[in-house]
């Protein structure tokens, strides 16, 4: 019964501020859900980035139609990154519309801050690349974001908080 116990401890509460992200675009705020029951690991080093204000003002480099919006680059080129290398999390989470996924190189341990959000189902992309969270509000924003590789005039990442900060900011 202990070990049962733990177990109901241990669970993530994913209703939690700090498991949510505040992603403003200009055309309005997107709430994204993290999992860290999908990918601990990837959801931790994505809220250390957000703390440290490292996607605030970054492009999204790749936004490909009826696939996904890329960003977390910042050189804008989709080259850059963090300089930290995650090992991979691959999961059983299909890509639907709304999935925040890691963006990576040939070596499956190479994602570093760069995510996608997807547009719509991209199940070819399961068990290959980590996804970590999905948008749970305001996906009409992220469908607006400038479509090219790169857009000619690309829209950026204004701010991203996690959702805890600018509760706790506020009190």
């Amino acid at each position: 019964m202990a070990k049962k116990d733990k177990k109901k401890s241990d669970a993530v509460d994913l209703n939690a501020p700090e498991n949510k992200l505040l992603m403003q675009l200009k055309d309005g705020m997107v709430t994204i859900q993290l999992r860290p029951d999908w990918a601990p690991k990837h959801v931790k080093r994505i809220k250390e980035l957000v703390r440290e204000g490292f996607y605030d003002g970054i492009i999204f480099h790749r936004v490909i139609e009826g696939f996904m919006a890329q960003t977390g680059d910042p050189k804008g080129t989709g080259t850059g990154g963090s300089g930290k290398n995650l090992k991979a999390e691959f999961n059983k989470t299909p890509h639907d519309r709304g999935i925040c996924s890691m963006a990576r190189a040939m070596n499956v341990d190479s994602a570093d801050s760069q995510f996608f959000i997807c547009f719509k189902a991209a199940y070819f992309l399961d068990g290959q690349y980590t996804a970590w969270g999905q948008v749970i509000e305001g996906m009409e924003h992220v469908d607006k974001i400038t479509r090219g590789e790169p857009p000619s005039n690309p829209d950026k990442m204004i701010s991203v908080k996690v959702a805890a900060d600018v509760v706790e900011q506020a009190a």
